[in-house]
This record gives C-alpha cells, sequence and structure tokens, in this order.
C-alpha cells in the first residue's frame, strides 16, 4: 500500500508541476502579446510622429521655394516694367524722328517749290535781259563785247558805291541795337537778381563766456580739442584773445559744422571726446538737411521743377562753395535769370535756357570725388540724372572746351562771364587760396591706407588719418615722408607744410 500512496503523491506532484507550468506559460504568452502590443503602438506613435516632421518639413520647404519664386516673380515684373518703360521711351524718340522726317520732306517740298520759281524768274530775267541788249546795241551802236563791258563797268561801280554804304548803315545800325539790347537785358537782370558777393573767410570765431571754458575745450592734456580737430577735420585756435575761440577751415561745410557744433557743446557744458562725436554727427545731419532746404530755395526762386532730389542736394552745397570770393549757388541763379532773359529776346525756350544756366556749374559741387573738370564732371552728373541734351551740353561747353551744338550753350557762356564779370564779383586771391588747399588734401588722399586727409593752419599743415589695419607704425612713418616728398615735387607752396599722419586703434564695448 505504501507503494499506491508513493506513486498517487508523484502523479499530484507532476499534476501540480503541470499546472504551474502551464499557468506560467500563460502570463509569458500574455506578456509577450503585451510587450508585442506596446510595440506596435510605440511603432505607429513614431510612424506618425515621421510623418508629421516630414509634413512640416515639405510645407516649410514649400514656403521657402513659394517665397523665392514669388521673389523671382516680383523680379521678373521689375524688369517687365523697366523694359516697358525703356519700349515708351524708344516709341516716343521713333515718333519724334517720324515728326522730324515729315518736318524734313515738308521743307524739302518748299525748297524744291521755290527752288522751281527761282528757275522761272531766271528765265524771264535772262529774256528780258536779251532784250534790253538788244535795244542797247541798236541805241549806242557799240559792239556786243564794248557794251557788255561798259554795263559791267557801270554796275560794278554802282554796286560797289551801294553795298558799302548799306554795309555801313547796317553795321551801325546793328552796333547801336545790340548795344542797347545788351544793356536792357543786362540791367534787367541785374536789378531782378542783384545780390551782394561778399569775400568769404576761412575763419569763423564762437563767442565764450569765460577763460574757464576755454580750459575746457582744450581738456586734460589736449585731448578734448585733439578730439574735435580730428573729428571735424578743422584747425581750433585758442590763444589769449578774451570771449573767442577761433575755427579756421578752407572748407565752409566743414568750418561751419564745426562751429556749430562748438556752441553746442559750450551751450551743453558737457565736453569730452564721446560727446563731442556725438554732437558733431548731430550737426552733420542738420548741415544735410540745411543743404536740402537751400537747394530747393534755389529751384523755386529760379523756376525749376522737376530736378532729381541728388541734383537738389548738389545744388544746395554750392551755397557753401565760392569762385573767385563769388557764392557759386547765388552765381548759378543768377546765370539762369540772365540766360532766360537773352533767350526770351531771341525767341528761344526761356524754361529750358535758365535750366542750363541754373545747372552749368553743378560739376563744382562734385569735382572733389570725381575725375575731371567742373564742366565734364556736370556734363556726366546730368546726363546721369536723366536731364535734356542742351542742360547736359550747356554743362560741359560754358567755357569753350568743346564746340557748341546748341544755342543755349553760347547763352550760358555770355551769361556766365556776364555774371563773373560785373563789379565786385570775384576776387581771384581766395580762389588761388582755397584751390591750393584742395590739391594738397587731394594729394595727401591719393595714398594707399589714407582715409581722411585736413589741410589745416592756413595750408601750413596737412593732418592725414590712416587705416590702422593696413598700415603700422613704421608704415605710417613711411607714409609721412613720401607725402611731403611729393608735396614738395609737385606743388608749389610758401615756406614749409607740416605733414602729421594720424594711426590709432580703437576698442568699444558697451556695459548693459
Amino acid at each position: 500500500m505504501e507503494w499506491v500512496t508513493n506513486v498517487a503523491t508523484l502523479a499530484v506532484g507532476i499534476a501540480i508541476g503541470w499546472y504551474l507550468d502551464r499557468l506560467r506559460r500563460g502570463a509569458a504568452y500574455q506578456r509577450r502579446d503585451e510587450i508585442i502590443e506596446q510595440a506596435k503602438r510605440e511603432a505607429e506613435n513614431i510612424r506618425k510622429a515621421e510623418e508629421l516632421a516630414a509634413k512640416e518639413e515639405l510645407l516649410k520647404r514649400r514656403e521657402e521655394l513659394e517665397a523665392e519664386i514669388q521673389k523671382q516673380r516680383d523680379e521678373l515684373r521689375e524688369e517687365e516694367r523697366k523694359l516697358i518703360r525703356r519700349e515708351e521711351a524708344i516709341e516716343e524718340r521713333q515718333q519724334e524722328f517720324v515728326k522730324r522726317e515729315r518736318m524734313l520732306d515738308q521743307t524739302h517740298a518748299q525748297l524744291s517749290e521755290r527752288q522751281k520759281a527761282i528757275e522761272v524768274r531766271e528765265r524771264e530775267l535772262d529774256r528780258i535781259l536779251r532784250q534790253e541788249q538788244e535795244q542797247l546795241y541798236k541805241i549806242s551802236g557799240l559792239s556786243k563785247d564794248a557794251a557788255t563791258e561798259m554795263l559791267l563797268d557801270r554796275l560794278d561801280r554802282q554796286l560797289r558805291e551801294e553795298t558799302g554804304a548799306l554795309i555801313l548803315k547796317h553795321r551801325a545800325e546793328l552796333k547801336e541795337r545790340a548795344e542797347e539790347m545788351a544793356r536792357e537785358i543786362v540791367g534787367m537782370a541785374l536789378q531782378r537778381v542783384a545780390s551782394q558777393h561778399t569775400a568769404e573767410m576761412t575763419v569763423s570765431t564762437v563767442d565764450i563766456p569765460n577763460d574757464e571754458m576755454k580750459g575746457r575745450i582744450i581738456g586734460r592734456e589736449g585731448r578734448n580739442i585733439r578730439a574735435f580737430e580730428k573729428i571735424t577735420g578743422v584747425d581750433v585756435i585758442v590763444d589769449d584773445t578774451p570771449g573767442v575761440v577761433v575755427v579756421s577751415a578752407f572748407d565752409k561745410v566743414r568750418r561751419e559744422v564745426a562751429r556749430l557744433s562748438l556752441v553746442k557743446l559750450i551751450q551743453d557744458g558737457r565736453i569730452h571726446p564721446s560727446r563731442i562725436e556725438e554732437v558733431v554727427q548731430e550737426t552733420q545731419q542738420e548741415i544735410e538737411a540745411h543743404i536740402r532746404r537751400l537747394g530747393q530755395q534755389a529751384c523755386q526762386e529760379a523756376g525749376i521743377t522737376g530736378l532729381h532730389e541728388k541734383l537738389v542736394e548738389m545744388m544746395g552745397r554750392l551755397h557753401f562753395r565760392t569762385s573767385y570770393s563769388q557764392n557759386v549757388l547765388r552765381h548759378s541763379i543768377e546765370v539762369a535769370f540772365l540766360t532766360g532773359l537773352i533767350a526770351e529776346q531771341l525767341g528761344l525756350d526761356a524754361q529750358l535756357a535758365r535750366r542750363c544756366g541754373f545747372l552749368h556749374d553743378i560739376g563744382k559741387a562734385a569735382d572733389h570725388e570725381m575725375e575731371g573738370g567742373h564742366p565734364a564732371v556736370g556734363a556726366e552728373l546730368l546726363k546721369r540724372y536723366g536731364e535734356p541734351p542742351e542742360v547736359v551740353h550747356a554743362a560741359a561747353g560754358h567755357h569753350d572746351d568743346i564746340r557748341p551744338e546748341y544755342p543755349y550753350t553760347v547763352l550760358v557762356a555770355a551769361a556766365d562771364a556776364i555774371s563773373a564779370a560785373r563789379p565786385g564779383a570775384r576776387r581771384e586771391t581766395l580762389e588761388r587760396y582755397i584751390k591750393r588747399l584742395e590739391e594738397l588734401e587731394a594729394l595727401a588722399c591719393g595714398f594707399p591706407g589714407v582715409e581722411q586727409a585736413y589741410a589745416v593752419q592756413a595750408g601750413r599743415e596737412v593732418r592725414v588719418i590712416v587705416d590702422s589695419k593696413k598700415l603700422n607704425d613704421r608704415e605710417a612713418a613711411k607714409l609721412a615722408r613720401d607725402i611731403a616728398k611729393a608735396i614738395e615735387e609737385t606743388l608749389t607752396y610758401p615756406g614749409e607744410i607740416k605733414v602729421s599722419v594720424l594711426r590709432e586703434t580703437r576698442a568699444v564695448q558697451y556695459a548693459r
């Protein structure tokens, strides 16, 4: 019986083990299914995330492509508009050519008709002359050769006497009439546009409240006055004269900026290098706005419309430019009125003539920035900004540098001479002085690495500011020697000229 019990126990144990093993396998299969299901869900989420990212990337790329395509479309539209404008201009020119061709055809037809009429009259005159000759032969009994010689001799004497008398008569009348018209035109113009042309100075004075302000202007060890002179390009003279500081520079715009800046600094009381730089920049912007206003006022005074903004600004700059001590802007307005009045007397377009006279000296506002004399520079600027060919040619030829192709060029040259030649209009000494200082600055700016050059101390010193990244200290010293040698070889000047080369490295940081 004992073995039966053991067998039964063993069977029960096997059954329990098999059941427990089945339970473990079922749990494992269930865990496996859960893991597989979770993996499928995660894979699906990853797939959806990737698809979403891909869609976003595709949408972003599409927007970029659409923006690029829109930009190209805008550029194409702009090019299309330019082409349309160009085609319209060409069509207008073509219509003008057609109109001129028609006028030429009409003129040719009229000339042909007149030529035919002249031929008919010549044949009639020949017939009458032959009849008269035959009658003369019968009356005088002379031969043909003798009668012809006698008649020609008599006609020659009569023609000489009559021609000489007519020439003298008309010459006297034309001279009297021309002098009368010239006096009338010049008198009218000077009465309408007369203005004082005073001699330009190269210094400006600034009043100061006390001597303590002089010390503040100079600054510790002269740092304030050095910074001011470097930024403005002028020479500040602080001497024993009470209540006055002198600002010296041949460039009137630069001198005016320095004067106004110094007045502001004195009123403010805060004088240090960073404040000086800030005030000078602010004053330069104010002067630029003032220059634009001057150009606009000059255009209104001369009756000039439709002028490009850049040309208006350059005309305003002529207020600060003198020619033999004559203010160039006032001179341009005067020449505009003179040219317009002369054109009216001759039956030409007075508006176009005033435009030619007004813009004839515009090259003087940019002759330091471009190569060539002011007539060539002015013609290039006017051509660049779409002015008519008559205006361009008047600017290029008002000094007889080229052969005149339009009558307005001759009128501008005459008006320019009238405006410059009237008593008290010009003085040559200052213009030579200014020209010498300009040549001195231009020579220094021609060397590599030079950023700015200023002639100060009435031309006895030139201060050259160089780029510290392009030149080191040794190269700066060599540059000073080269500039001095070039001045000795090319310029004529009294005394000696000091060449100062300034090189500095500036580090700027902001504490926020």
